[in-house]
Order: C-alpha cells, then sequence, then structure tokens
C-alpha cells in the first residue's frame, strides 16, 4: 500500500484527490496539509510514501518544502508536485529542489493515480502535455543554478542519449531513434544516472538543459 500525503491550501482540491485515491486498491491518503510548514511536519510524523505537493501556497511554498522533505535524513519520501500549464513559473525551480516530477491539476484521473505508482516505484514523472516547453522555457534562464554536474566520464553515445532525455523521449522512443534495444538503451540511461550522480531521470532532463544540449521544445 503506497501512502499518500496531500499537500494543497484548497480544502476542494484535497477532498477531490482524497476521493479519488479511497477508490484506488494500492493507494491511501496518510494525511492532509494546507502549507508547506504543516507539509514538513507531517511528513517527518506519518512518513508517507509520496507527498504531493502544490507550489504556491501562503507561507512555505512548495519549493521550499519539496527542498526540506526531499533532503531529509534517511530515506525521505518522493515529492509529485501539483501545477497549472500557463501560469506556474515554479516548476523548473521544484524539480531543481528535488520533486521527482510534476502533473498538471486538469489531467484525467487515471493518469494522476498511475504518478503517484510511478514516483513509489522509484521512477520520475513530467507530465507529457507540458514538460518539453516548460522546462525548456526556465531551463533557458536558470537565474542562481549551480553549476552543471561534471560530465568528464560521460561518452559521445551517453552525451546522444541524455540530450534524447531531455528532449522527453522515453527509453523506447531512444532506442527507436538510436537503432538500439531497449535494454541497451535504458542501460546508457542507468550509467548516465550513476555518472552525474542523479536521483532519477528528472535531474537527467535537467542536466541536458543544463549542458545545453537542449534548448528549445522539439518541433
Amino acid at each position: 500500500m503506497t501512502r499518500v500525503l496531500l499537500t494543497d491550501d484548497q480544502p476542494l482540491v484535497r477532498h477531490g484527490l482524497r476521493v479519488l485515491i479511497a477508490d484506488h486498491p494500492r493507494l491511501e491518503v496518510a494525511g492532509e496539509a494546507a502549507n508547506g510548514e504543516e507539509a514538513l511536519r507531517l511528513a517527518e510524523r506519518l512518513a508517507p510514501d509520496v507527498v504531493m505537493m502544490d507550489i504556491r501556497m501562503p507561507g512555505m511554498d512548495g519549493i521550499e518544502a519539496t527542498r526540506r522533505i526531499t533532503a531529509s535524513p534517511g530515506t525521505p519520501p518522493k515529492v509529485l508536485v501539483l501545477t497549472t500549464f500557463d501560469d506556474d513559473e515554479y516548476v523548473y525551480g521544484a524539480l531543481r529542489a528535488g520533486a521527482s516530477g510534476f502533473l498538471v491539476k486538469d489531467m484525467d484521473m487515471d493518469q494522476i493515480l498511475a504518478a503517484i505508482e510511478t514516483v513509489a516505484a522509484g521512477d520520475a514523472l513530467i507530465a507529457p502535455s507540458v514538460t518539453r516547453r516548460l522546462i525548456a522555457e526556465f531551463a533557458a534562464r536558470p537565474a542562481a543554478a549551480p553549476p552543471p554536474r561534471p560530465t568528464e566520464g560521460i561518452t559521445a553515445r551517453e552525451r546522444e542519449v541524455l540530450t534524447l532525455v531531455g528532449r522527453g523521449l522515453s527509453n523506447a522512443e531512444i532506442a527507436t531513434r538510436l537503432h538500439i534495444s531497449v535494454a541497451t538503451a535504458k542501460a546508457h540511461v542507468s550509467r548516465l544516472l550513476t555518472k552525474l550522480d542523479a536521483r532519477d531521470r528528472v535531474q537527467l532532463v535537467i542536466t541536458a538543459y543544463e549542458l545545453r544540449l537542449v534548448t528549445a521544445p522539439p518541433a
């Protein structure tokens, strides 16, 4: 059973998510928080597997709460950020803060449930309808971003794979593009995670933009 902490300053949003999760046989709501400070306290006390985190909240926002939760000692919960499509200029910051991905609030219910399980299993997930556009926009102007991860040990092929990861391609799509097997594509991604000391695929996407391997969404 995957335990989920819901964090949103809108009670109706939390209620909707609670009802949605209650009908899922492998998910349960561990608790609810109305702001970042409360999310921090409940994450420590309840030890959920996943924290669904809104970004814009009074007091401590979702970016700072995400940063603190993912930096907690031991095995902190995964953070899955909720955002809106047009006006949320904090998505890139949330990913840099350690979120394992983000969703848009108007996604299909089944997609939201699948995303929770995906993140709980240790994978990263970014809503495909907004990923390339949003990350490209904000990665193109990372005002105070730290220096890119060292890449001296990256091979030419791994750099190709990193570029395609940055463009949002799945392992199967990378395999097709590079005329390799899916297993080989997955192996390249795994080596990139190790060499770049990246926590998950989201961090590989960020690194691809930091290195300017990808500077605009694909056509």
